[in-house]
């Protein structure tokens, strides 16, 4: 394993992927008038649509390559949860309630056994989501797919006076994070590529269970607590940790400058995966949550407040806003541009 291991190297450039983004979204033209035509947020976690006096908002994303974990384990029954959670974990960051959810399944052949466990997972998400499955869509491509792939879409809504756009983040604010369970479902082809280049096996012995249970932890879903906080106080941002990790901070506003002095705990999985790999400190916190799955900015008066409504996720004031650009991780004197 060479030292110094980057997602790019394991062969996710996240700066060519944000480039090819903005080049399909550079085609995107039309927009229809009239119900549902769609409200505008800047680098928004969810898209949005007018429907009457409320908002829609729509989400969708996949389990990715975790899912090559739960192949080499037979384990199938908890990726559902992260097919939801990576869906209702960005829709809650515009203040919308999930509502409904969808699933799709692409396969190169049908497996009555595994979608059976697939769907002990997706129940299970959406209990923990208070959203219902309706419907879905399986396609069997034995001459497109080499294994699963499992993704969804998340439907919710939002009163248009209670929409959070992160654009009343201002300095002076609390910066809460919640605990990740885990790794959460971003960053496993990094992490996939660390643990087959150091030798590690899936079943050996990690934290009081294997690697690869461990591994397979699913994501944690706010939804319940983040819907507590949006009625107890006032709320100026919400940011899902994800893919990119930190960097989802920047998408508030390019105007402030958001300060993580006090992070959470970061769980052994991500000492191990750094050791094993030689990441640097950069890396990591740019491409994995870090144990912070989600983040609130919120006056920091109503801090107190805010970090009741919270309970269940292990809420702290990790840091603050304040007046400049980008995000900083203080410890460690990190510093990422905007998004």
């Amino acid at each position: 394993m060479p030292r110094g291991m980057t997602y790019a190297k394991a062969g996710v450039d996240q700066d060519a992927k944000l480039r090819a983004v903005r080049s399909l979204v550079g085609t995107l033209r039309f927009k229809r008038r009239g119900l549902g035509r769609p409200v505008k947020l800047v680098e928004g976690f969810s898209g949005l649509i007018e429907f009457g006096d409320s908002l829609l908002g729509l989400t969708t994303d996949g389990v990715g390559t975790k899912l090559l974990i739960a192949e080499a384990l037979g384990k199938w029954d908890t990726v559902g949860i992260d097919c939801v959670a990576m869906n209702v974990n960005d829709l809650i960051c515009v203040g919308a309630e999930p509502l409904a959810f969808v699933d799709y399944i692409a396969t190169p052949r049908p497996e009555p056994e595994v979608w059976g466990e697939l769907g002990i997972g997706l129940d299970e998400g959406c209990r923990q989501a208070n959203c219902t499955l309706i419907g879905g869509e399986t396609a069997v491509m034995p001459e497109v797919m080499r294994t699963m792939d499992l993704s969804g879409t998340a439907m919710g809504w939002v009163a248009r006076k209670r929409v959070v756009t992160g654009a009343r983040v201002r300095p002076g604010d609390a910066l809460i994070g919640l605990a990740s369970s885990g790794l959460h479902s971003n960053g496993f082809t990094l992490v996939r590529k660390v643990v087959r280049g150091a030798r590690r096996k899936w079943a050996e012995p990690f934290g009081g269970s294997t690697l690869g249970e461990v591994c397979l932890t699913p994501t944690s879903i706010y939804v319940r607590a983040v819907m507590r906080l949006l009625r107890a106080v006032d709320v100026h941002g919400l940011a899902n940790i994800t893919g990119g990790g930190m960097r989802n901070l920047a998408r508030w506003r390019p105007d402030v400058r958001v300060v993580i002095d006090d992070p959470l705990r970061v769980p052994p999985i991500f000492g191990a995966i750094q050791r094993w790999g030689g990441i640097e400190d950069s890396e990591m916190w740019r491409t994995l949550n870090m144990g912070m799955g989600f983040a609130v900015a919120v006056p920091a008066r109503l801090a107190d407040d805010a970090l009741a409504a919270l309970r269940g996720h292990r809420p702290r004031v990790v840091g603050r806003i304040e007046r400049g650009s980008g995000v900083v991780q203080e410890p460690l004197g990190l510093t990422w541009g905007g998004y």
